[in-house]
């Protein structure tokens, strides 16, 4: 069994942050040191010295699209995990829009299989809703399945849930936690035809996506979702707001234990907003759309106050082949998992929010919001799923250092001081200064529940 010390880091955890280090046994952290070390340890441990640096509980992603199996020339378990570790993520939950779409148990079963032998991050699944799969959903083992996804916008590969009763016998039904894509289909479809009797010549500018996707349909769809979850006492948790109006759907101060209706914000939403949109067209091309610096400033506000409860990277790589086009035909989805942790450091510096919500956002509230067995804490018998942040190591992304499948990113030229370091899955130091080790795979993850 592999010993490991991590030793004087910063450590950022529980809402506080002191000077300490860190014991790896095996998989656990197995000690915690906030005064002299004993002798035995440093003589029988492999030390690491993070004096100057932090280490944080390892990000807790709860939303990506690995895109295995099926559409695996825009990303893979291997390829999407290895930008992953390097961004100091040790945990994914993987969406259900596959091919073939992950809408029964078995299915997730053969995506935990193939995840086992390629993903370097612990995982996690959602089972997609679709209309007429409410019996699957009801006998969902809810120590194994993440939750429940419903997509309740179009353009999602075909998984759109319009059936009042169907969404009614879901939301009574659900074991786990419901997560909600939330746009208004009807309103996308009047306000795509209008945008296209607006350019009758065709070439719709993507700016007009923000339009097409707009706040106000956004705000309908969440609103119903909330009444829905409320009407029959479902936990519920709403994928990337996007709106301002959004936020005030949401309760603050209120303890995430006791919370049943939460809220996530992806980082694309916090740092761009529609003056982006001429700069990088389709690279910010995502679904929902990033609306106008109003809705950015708000979302940052709703992060610090408690409307908004995670932070995940709603990670989603098209080839750049499949970017390219108008505001109606360039594919929606942006690869940003390898720099999520960064961003958010980096915002927090500017004074939008303190880097112990950070972690709070990152880390503690999705094992709380979803009940992830000994994960997303530093804490003694806790898995060593931990991220070392250089936190004055300035550096600008290059196209070089992506480590997607998909080899692009509309973060490609900004500047960031946070760099991650080391990372660690399960005791493992799977990303090192640059360097991966693939020897050992990430672990499924299971729910106290």
């Amino acid at each position: 069994m592999s010993t490991i010390l991590i030793k004087d880091a910063k450590i950022i955890n529980d809402g506080t942050s002191y000077k300490g280090s860190l014991l790896i046994e095996g998989e656990k952290i197995s000690k915690i040191f906030r005064d002299n070390i004993p002798d035995s340890v440093l003589k029988n441990a492999t030390v690491i010295d993070a004096d100057g640096k932090w280490v944080l509980p390892g990000v807790i992603d709860t939303h990506v699209h690995f895109r295995e199996p099926g559409l695996t020339e825009k990303g893979d378990f291997e390829s999407e995990s290895r930008a992953a570790v390097a961004g100091g993520v040790t945990t994914v939950f993987d969406m259900p829009n596959t091919n073939p779409q992950t809408t029964t148990s078995a299915l997730v079963e053969q995506k935990a299989e193939i995840a086992s032998k390629k993903c370097l991050t612990n995982y996690g699944f959602y089972i997609g809703a679709t209309n007429d799969n409410v019996d699957e959903i009801k006998n969902i083992d809810p120590k194994s399945v993440a939750g429940v996804k419903i997509f309740m916008g179009i353009s999602t590969g075909g998984m759109l849930v319009n059936s009042k009763q169907s969404l009614e016998d879901i939301f009574a039904s659900a074991k786990v936690p419901v997560v909600t894509h939330n746009e208004d289909e009807a309103m996308i479809k009047a306000n795509t035809e209008a945008i296209k009797a607006k350019y009758p010549e065709g070439q719709v500018p993507i700016s007009e996506h923000m339009f097409i996707r707009s706040s106000d349909a956004c705000y309908k769809c969440t609103s119903f979702v909330i009444d829905l979850a409320k009407k029959h006492g479902t936990q519920l948790h709403v994928l990337h707001l996007s709106t301002k109006k959004e936020i005030a759907l949401f309760e603050r101060n209120v303890d995430i234990e006791n919370k049943k209706i939460t809220a996530e914000v992806c980082p694309n939403y916090l740092w761009f907003d529609e003056t982006d949109y001429d700069r990088l067209g389709a690279k910010i091309k995502c679904n929902p759309a990033i609306k106008k610096e109003k809705s950015r400033e708000n979302l940052l506000k709703g992060l610090e106050q408690g409307s908004i409860d995670t932070v995940a990277s709603d990670h989603s790589p098209h080839l750049l082949s499949q970017k390219q086009g108008d505001a109606l035909t360039a594919a929606s989805g942006i690869p940003s998992i390898q720099h999520t942790l960064p961003m958010m450091l980096q915002l927090a510096k500017k004074g939008n929010f303190t880097r112990e919500q950070v972690v709070e956002k990152m880390c503690h509230n999705p094992a709380k919001i979803f009940k992830i067995e000994k994960r997303g804490f530093i804490r003694k018998g806790y898995y060593a799923d931990l991220v070392i942040v250089s936190p004055d190591d300035p550096y600008t992304i290059e196209e070089k250092d992506l480590l997607y499948k998909c080899g692009w990113s509309p973060m490609v030229g900004e500047q960031l001081q946070y760099k991650v370091t080391q990372t660690f899955v399960n005791g493992n130091l799977v990303y090192d200064e640059g360097k991966i080790n693939d020897e050992k795979k990430g672990q499924r993850v299971s729910f106290d529940r």
